[in-house]
């Protein structure tokens, strides 16, 4: 078992190793006094996992209650979360109890988002159950909804108390799925990390996925601890996200995360090679490793769409969005584009397809 420890606003760890699951009962004991447990997972992670957590957590002398809902971001929204809140309170769980968030990046973000503001904030253990999750969004603390307006636009900064990561669970995923998790580890490449970026562009990563994403969460460990809360250096992390979130807004979440955020990996590349601020040929590394590995880079949304959906983007500042411009595989950097050149941004963008 590899341990990752972080020390933000809350100290924890991450654990990353095979059957984990059978040993969080063991783990969440170490850090908390056994008390009530409320499991919060969707109807396909419950199916493969939920048994064998629920047996680990009784055999460590914990009580359990347990809240499923639809598999999908489009079950992302203020009354699922409603649903989840109503349901703590209906089961008397208290802050001196706990919630385990079971399953991938929308779980967690519900989860931990409804973690945050029940009884203004219990602790909680994220168990990632998708390749994304494990690398990415299981760790950091961002936890959100999905407001009509765009993707992650209400949440919250809520550090985990434990986050532990069974990479057995990674051998149910569609290949799809296990996909979106690449796009995270090509950026985290991109962000900062030549040698990674070879690698998983070479398909030689599969066999090493603890050692992929120890490599992962310690760089994103690295950037969070400096920035928390996102004013600065950890909007590096946002690398292909600007795009990327507004195609999969405008996809009604047809197009999953990881994929719309290959799409905007190869679009913001493209851009930053246009404008001389990326070296000649870096858009086509980036759309080889991408292909390579099952990922799009191309969509059939306008101009003016993608445009539209990005002056949406949280990471708006006033007249201006900081985007994340890649100057060589290992290499970003941040800069504020006015509102009214987004759209010439993107249409550079799709011109140098």
């Amino acid at each position: 078992m590899r341990t990752v420890k972080v020390s933000t606003s809350t100290e924890y760890d991450i654990l990353i190793g095979k059957g984990l699951l059978s040993q969080v009962g063991r783990e969440v004991a170490k850090r908390v006094t056994p008390c009530k447990v409320a499991i919060i997972t969707d109807n396909r992670v419950d199916a493969l996992f939920s048994a064998a957590v629920s047996d680990s957590l009784t055999e460590a002398g914990f009580s359990l209650c347990k809240f499923k809902f639809p598999q999908g971001e489009g079950s992302k929204h203020i009354g699922t979360l409603s649903d989840i809140l109503e349901f703590l309170g209906e089961e008397e769980m208290t802050r001196q109890d706990i919630i385990i968030a079971l399953g991938g990046g929308v779980v967690g973000d519900m989860a931990g988002f409804a973690a945050a503001v029940y009884q203004r904030g219990i602790e909680f253990v994220q168990i990632p159950t998708t390749f994304l999750a494990a690398v990415d969004s299981s760790v950091g603390g961002k936890t959100a909804i999905d407001l009509k307006a765009g993707k992650n636009m209400a949440g919250a900064f809520y550090q985990p108390k434990l986050v532990i990561c069974d990479t057995d669970t990674l051998s149910t995923l569609p290949k799809e799925a296990f996909a979106d998790g690449v796009a995270e580890v090509l950026k985290y490449g991109v962000i900062g990390n030549k040698s990674l970026f070879y690698k998983v562009e070479s398909l030689e990563f599969t066999q090493d996925l603890e050692e992929v994403i120890e490599t992962c969460v310690s760089m994103k460990r690295d950037i969070v601890m400096q920035d928390e809360f996102d004013h600065g250096e950890r909007q590096l992390l946002n690398l292909g996200h600007t795009l990327g979130h507004s195609i999969e807004k405008l996809s009604d979440f047809t197009i999953s995360h990881g994929h719309a955020v290959a799409i905007g990996l190869y679009l913001i590349a493209n851009v930053a090679e246009a404008r001389g601020i990326g070296e000649k040929g870096l858009a086509e590394k980036i759309r080889k490793a991408l292909v390579k590995n099952g990922l799009p880079t191309k969509t059939d949304f306008t101009v003016e769409e993608i445009a539209r959906g990005a002056l949406m983007d949280k990471k708006r500042r006033g007249g201006a969005i900081s985007f994340v411009f890649p100057e060589k595989i290992g290499s970003c950097r941040i800069q504020k584009v006015p509102v009214e050149e987004v759209e010439q941004l993107v249409t550079e963008a799709m011109e140098s397809r």
